[in-house]
């Protein structure tokens, strides 16, 4: 893979400028920068899914690529055939099959091409041998039960499937295409322990380009072999050899030459500045000299170094507008089901209550009904019996796990001019979230799944809830910003329900009480039931 003359901007927002770079075929590369360095919006880049402002990304002719997304799209959002049928798809062989029986019944009718037709056959039974026709479904065999997708899950319609099981069946499907350059992002969000070991395992004996962005340093590590560093201080990519560790120890060292040599830039700065100063206003030799250092001091401001402040992070409140009631939340014998000829209910006979200020957990597996439970709290959806019931003052702010409630079509600021602020404000409120300048004006569908949670977070900040409902919150957050909101949320002095199996985060929110779904099991928080849920991948 070829990167030429790449460049990518976003109105005043440079991501790529002016790059030039080989990507060395059959490598393990991981793909690392600061938030908003541009990751996300370079694979989507190399995928033809955005186009760059000048400059190309250039494959090997008939290269085979696939990707798997941090967030899944509609191409798999709005399936409707099961989970073994989708699989399938992934290697077009009964098509092929299909198309080179036809070419045998034309090749049997008087007056044909038989030149021709023998050629298109040639060429059929090529791609079939490309598909390895005879072994594959041995093939998706050993990948679905290497990924744990169980007999279950591979008879449901893809639309009935939970968030973490749509991601899990996506990977799936992208082993089994068969991809000359795989392109992943964030592809542990869904991986229980031993899924996880065995993409591990797959991925180094991969036979082809993997290409991964990823806050599991763990992952990296094991899979990758060269490190591709998106510089947003220069717009510039850069490949270094070794895995995340050693990267990070070599950018640790650059990092500190730079920062001695913006030293040195700072000190020259200033007493460029002096001279320009005391002598701008004097005439002769003078002026001549402050003129002179003058000139100096703008071509120093133009090539200064730029130090990357590491330290930003989000900072913000959720704040209530009123207070809650006493019991915010009352559910009583709840059921629901989406598919209203099935016999069994999703959500069966479901009994709990809130009371003020109390932290509640959901969990349990894939596809047990969490993110459904909150989206009929909600009112997003609509149960088939039972009654949801909310204090008299309860006022709902929700965290939705696939972020489908942020306007991908507008603004960041324009997602939150509903709320009752002005523009001032709003900046001044989006700086907390990282996002300065003319940032706010981005459209939301070119943000990474990163920035969007940011942007969710802001929304959420300026509820006024005195309730929330947080499905997933920390999926697409580095570990520092995921340890920063748990603490946020522990300080905040509403009720709250939230559905997570990340035990580091779900520890610090300081969680009363649990509810285990199917079951409707409602008991003490227990660390070691949470981690036991970690183990098994059991999050949307």
């Amino acid at each position: 893979m070829q990167i030429k003359n790449l460049t990518m901007s976003f109105g005043t927002q440079i991501l790529f400028e002016n790059v030039n770079i080989n990507i060395p075929d059959n490598e393990k590369i991981s793909v690392v920068g600061v938030n908003g360095a541009g990751k996300s919006t370079l694979f989507k880049i190399i995928m033809g899914l955005e186009y760059p402002s000048a400059g190309e990304v250039i494959l090997k002719r008939g290269s085979r690529i696939n990707w798997l997304p941090q967030v899944v799209t509609d191409d798999i959002e709005n399936t409707d055939i099961n989970v073994l049928d989708y699989l399938l798809l992934a290697r077009p062989i009964d098509e092929l099959n299909s198309k080179l029986q036809n070419l045998y019944n034309e090749l049997a009718t008087p007056n044909c091409n038989q030149n021709k037709i023998f050629k298109e056959i040639n060429k059929v039974q090529k791609e079939l041998d490309y598909w390895d026709q005879y072994n594959a479904e041995a093939v998706l065999l050993k990948i679905i039960d290497g990924m744990n997708i169980h007999d279950d899950v591979l008879n449901k319609r893809i639309k009935e499937l939970s968030g973490g099981q749509k991601s899990k069946v996506a990977f799936a499907k992208l082993l089994y295409s068969k991809p000359e350059v795989i392109l992943l992002d964030e592809p542990t969000n869904h991986l229980d322990k031993e899924s996880k070991n065995y993409v591990i395992n797959y991925l180094k004996d991969y036979n082809g380009t993997v290409l991964v962005i990823s806050h599991d340093v763990d992952f990296l590590n094991q899979v990758t072999t060269k490190t591709l560093f998106l510089d947003k201080r220069t717009h510039r990519l850069e490949l270094f050899d070794g895995n995340y560790d050693k990267f990070k120890k070599l950018e640790a060292e650059r990092e500190a030459n730079f920062l001695k040599q913006a030293q040195i830039q700072e000190r020259e700065e200033k007493k460029l500045q002096e001279i320009v100063n005391k002598y701008a206003t004097s005439s002769g030799k003078r002026k001549r000299m402050a003129q002179d250092r003058e000139k100096k001091l703008e071509r120093l401001k133009k090539q200064k170094i730029q130090i990357l402040d590491r330290n930003k992070t989000i900072n913000f409140n959720v704040i209530m507008n009123q207070e809650e009631s006493k019991q915010p939340l009352k559910i009583t014998d709840l059921s629901f089901k989406y598919d209203k000829r099935a016999s069994k209910n999703i959500i069966n006979h479901l009994y709990f209550e809130l009371t003020a200020g109390e932290k509640f957990l959901i969990i349990g597996e894939n596809g047990v009904g969490k993110s459904t439970l909150l989206k009929l709290i909600m009112g997003i959806l609509k149960p088939d019996s039972g009654e949801i019931k909310f204090g008299n003052k309860t006022n709902l702010g929700y965290y939705a796990q696939e972020l489908e409630l942020l306007d991908n079509e507008t603004s960041i600021i324009d997602n939150l001019s509903n709320l009752g602020f002005n523009q001032n404000q709003l900046r001044n409120i989006l700086s907390k979230f990282l996002f300065f300048g003319d940032d706010i004006y981005k459209k939301v569908s070119i943000l990474s799944p990163g920035e969007r949670s940011r942007v969710a977070l802001a929304k959420i900040s300026l509820s006024g809830a005195n309730m929330l409902l947080l499905d997933e919150p920390t999926n697409h957050l580095d570990p520092e910003t995921q340890e920063l909101i748990a603490q946020v949320f522990k300080n905040y002095a509403g009720a709250m329900i939230v559905v997570s199996h990340n035990v580091q985060f779900v520890n610090n929110l300081g969680i009363e009480r649990l509810l285990i779904l199917p079951e409707g099991k409602i008991v003490y928080y227990d660390q070691k039931i949470v981690e036991h849920y970690e183990s098994l991948e059991e999050a949307k």
